[in-house]
């Protein structure tokens, strides 16, 4: 049986003032089955085409602060799942950023996410 899930794209914007970015990554979660995770992926070339003094390294550590956060570490620690989603996803002015939240249903969220990712990101 499909189940409504929310996901919004991880999205990299090395120079802010110039808004251009590339997709990073995918958040994904489902109420139903208390699922949440993000999968990512940074293509170097593409970001440094985008920014040629990108700092590859902190992008790198800053995406895996974001699926940290799905697993429930560090601050997130006593939020529920739905609450780091919200959190994830809250507008913000930094070089990581989530895009919009899409709706879409699915029976497996975990394999939607590998979809999603394969599809958006790789």
């Amino acid at each position: 049986m499909k189940v409504p899930y929310e996901y919004a794209i991880i999205q990299a914007v090395p120079r802010i003032e110039r808004g251009e970015l590339i997709n990073v990554g995918v958040l994904l979660y489902c109420q139903r089955h208390d699922f949440l995770s993000a999968r990512t992926h940074l293509d170097e070339a593409r970001l440094r085409a985008l920014d040629p003094a990108a700092d590859v390294p902190a992008i790198r550590t800053a995406l895996d602060s974001w699926e940290r956060t799905c697993s429930g570490g560090g601050a997130a620690e006593q939020m529920r799942l739905g609450e780091r989603f919200r959190w994830l996803v809250a507008p913000r002015s930094t070089v990581l950023r989530a895009g919009p939240v899409h709706m879409g249903l699915a029976e497996d969220p975990a394999a939607e996410l590998e979809r999603l990712s394969d599809l958006l990101v790789r």
